[in-house]
């Protein structure tokens, strides 16, 4: 009975020798996010168009601010000639335009935070999408983000693939069809103003 029990388990062993596992290779790599935004021609260019609408939108709202003061610095100067009734007056006037003026600039930085923000949201999604279609198109098995939300605290740099992801995401962006910013999108802009 030992013999048999004996010769069943060298028989076992000897089988699972000869079955070998298959291990496959895991590629991995690994993308710096802070530097593929900073290089990723379509977040520049996002980045731009809002920095141009803040500067246009801010334009017009800082000539009414200088208005303000100009007013403000005037009515220092006529608060003795008028009187105390006037001077209180105005000086209610001015205060209720510098409230307005303030909210004004919060709706501003509120509006354009917004808006930027949904395109940001989408953009980074896009990205997300592409690093997997990349890694299934290249065949990795991971591909690790550094940067400022860094979930990889070290890798080799030859892991780093930083460099081909944002000359393929370029790529595709000036292949992409352009398109325009909706016209009614402008118009309520406009009549907002």
């Amino acid at each position: 009975m030992k013999k048999a029990l004996v010769i069943i388990a060298l028989s076992i062993s000897v089988v699972s020798c000869n079955q070998t596992a298959e291990v496959k290779e895991v590629k991995t790599a690994y993308v710096d996010t802070s530097v593929l935004m900073k290089e990723y021609t379509e977040a520049k260019d996002l980045e731009a168009k809002y920095k141009g609408q803040a500067e246009e939108k801010g334009r017009q709202l800082q000539a009414e601010i200088t208005r303000f003061k100009q007013d403000a610095a005037n009515f220092q100067s006529q608060a003795q000639a008028n009187g105390q009734a006037w001077a209180q007056q105005r000086g209610a006037e001015l205060q209720k335009r510098e409230q307005q003026l303030t909210y004004a600039q919060q709706a501003l930085s509120q509006q354009l935070q917004q808006e930027s923000g949904v395109e940001m949201d989408s953009l980074v999604s896009g990205v997300k999408k592409f690093i997997k279609d990349y890694g299934k198109k290249n065949g990795y098995s991971y591909i690790y983000g550094t940067g400022d939300a860094a979930t990889v605290l070290y890798a080799e740099e030859k892991y780093d693939i930083t460099k081909e992801i944002i000359k393929a995401l370029n790529e595709k962006y000036k292949t992409a069809p352009k398109t325009e910013e909706k016209p009614a999108a402008k118009e309520g802009t406009e009549a907002k103003k």
